[in-house]
């Protein structure tokens, strides 16, 4: 995405003015919408909308929740309406303080381009980007100068940003809390004057930062954008999906792996995930709910419709039956994906060089981690050496659903 082009699409669309779909777009996995009225009538009438929303690359993969936002993006985008994606590659390095309980590090220009620069891929397996107009909010908010800036900051009050819950709990506790933090929501809001937003869609989590634009606006006597808040999808242990305490899936994992973590999800999670991260209508999810509760469905079937459902979204749909089928043999007949990766090495390189290089382990750490928890296997042996050299070809087996085949080079 480093790379990526600004992208202005002139072409005009049919809009889409279907109230049972207008329904859809405004109700399904949203938690809260700022103004419903308002924003419905502008799509009743066939309004073209500007749809804003903001990616701070603070990680290099998107996972499941935050592609919770971007697929109801593509919704409108379906509709007709106009998508503008901010890329925060400056309020990266200003670090959004949402949901966070201790000052946040400031990333580098090196992390931020780093993480940006596979994100055009991964957002063009939701949104189409040749329709979509992007722009980098470097361009304009490293061009405020401090009269600008303190105009800006005229929007909000010491006391508006310390009744931010966060905010406020830190206070409270007497921790610190950095003036960069305030910046932050203004920074965002700012994003939606500069590309004149009509609605700006985000995660609840995002709820004060998408409320700054509105005020941003009104501050600059503009109109008001709408706002439109989804639902939360919770990572697989039943927490906030984090890259941080491993518990996410991200739209980039391996088929296999994908299809795996999903199965491993909390039951009580399955409708949930249905809802957000799935096309499948909500009478059938309902259905799905309403068996399980009975006992007449088990939950392991519902996961393995669930786990298909999403693979396909991101893959296609002979990839997720392949997936569904490697999950069976491997799982439920004990054997191995037919799809194993292989990989030729030298006799004598460490096992954990290997799977570290290939993906399989994201740290030295984490691979010793695995080693003492008994989660790597060679050809169904246990790997119990964390220093563990290859000098013999094998099948290797880490945790409950990676593999990968090692050869020996002749």
């Amino acid at each position: 995405m480093k790379n990526m082009e600004i992208c202005y699409y002139f072409m005009i669309m049919p809009i889409n003015t279907d109230k049972e779909k207008i329904k859809d777009i405004l109700t399904r996995g949203v938690e809260e919408v700022i103004d419903f009225n308002h924003l419905k009538g502008r799509m009743e009438k066939g309004e073209i909308l500007r749809v804003k929303f903001g990616v701070d690359p603070t990680g290099p993969k998107i996972h499941l929740g935050r592609a919770v936002p971007l697929r109801k993006l593509r919704a409108f985008q379906d509709m007709g309406h106009k998508i503008v994606l901010i890329v925060g590659d400056f309020t990266a390095r200003i670090g959004d303080p949402s949901d966070k309980l201790e000052k946040r590090p400031m990333l580098s220009k090196e992390e931020i381009e780093n993480n940006m620069k596979d994100y055009a891929v991964q957002l063009g397996k939701i949104l189409d980007m040749d329709k979509v107009e992007v722009h980098y909010n470097s361009q304009f908010l490293s061009k405020l100068n401090l009269e600008e800036i303190s105009e800006l900051a005229e929007s909000f009050s010491v006391g508006q940003m310390l009744a931010r819950r966060n905010f406020k709990d830190r206070f409270e506790k007497g921790e610190e809390i950095s003036i960069r933090e305030f910046l932050y929501p203004l920074m965002q809001g700012y994003d939606s004057l500069a590309v004149s937003a009509d609605l700006e869609i985000g995660g609840f989590d995002q709820l004060f930062n998408l409320k700054a634009g509105r005020i941003v606006q009104k501050h600059y006597g503009k109109p008001e954008q709408d706002i439109l808040i989804t639902k939360m999808v919770e990572g697989t242990d039943g927490r906030k999906m984090s890259t941080s305490w491993g518990n996410v899936i991200t739209i980039v994992d391996e088929p296999n792996e994908m299809f795996g973590r999903l199965m491993s999800i909390n039951d009580e999670l399955i409708t949930k995930y249905l809802l957000l991260a799935t096309d499948m209508p909500e009478l059938e999810i309902v259905d799905i709910g309403g068996r399980m509760e009975k006992g007449e469905l088990n939950p392991r079937d519902a996961k393995m419709k669930l786990a298909q459902m999403v693979v396909e979204i991101y893959y296609g749909k002979d990839v997720a039956e392949r997936a569904k089928n490697n999950f069976i043999e491997t799982f439920q007949k004990g054997g191995a994906p037919e799809d194993v990766r292989e990989v030729e090495v030298e006799s004598g390189i460490s096992l954990s060089d290997v799977l570290l290089g290939e993906g399989l382990v994201s740290s030295k750490a984490d691979f010793r981690r695995l080693v003492e928890g008994n989660a790597i296997e060679a050809d169904e042996e246990k790997i119990t050496d964390n220093l563990y050299k290859i000098h013999k070809s094998f099948l290797v087996k880490v945790g409950k659903h990676r593999f990968l085949k090692i050869k020996i080079k002749d």
